[in-house]
């Protein structure tokens, strides 16, 4: 699978960088691809835990396997980033 690491044209925010096919590829192939070049950013944890709550929604509703797999690596990275900052109660885990 060849990716473009540069910006598409036309785009904007976050969607313009992440490297995409002109195929049919999932949003979970995507995510796996994005995974495989993890780099860092730094990000309030309100942010990240936000995103977590709403990776977890859509994580209830997607029938995708691979996008399912991919979006719950994401949501543990995120949990796990939020739990260094901010541990969660025991009960809400």
């Amino acid at each position: 699978m060849t990716s473009n690491s540069a910006s598409r044209p036309g785009q904007r925010g976050l969607t313009a960088l992440i490297p995409q096919r002109p195929d049919d590829s999932s949003p979970g192939q995507r995510a796996a691809a994005q995974m495989l070049a993890l780099r860092e950013v730094t990000l309030p944890a309100a942010v990240v835990a936000a995103a977590a709550e709403l990776l977890a929604e859509k994580l209830d509703h997607e029938s995708d396997p691979v996008t399912r797999e991919a979006t719950a690596a994401v949501l543990t990275r995120l949990h796990n980033a939020v739990d260094q900052v901010h541990p969660r109660p025991e009960h809400r885990r």
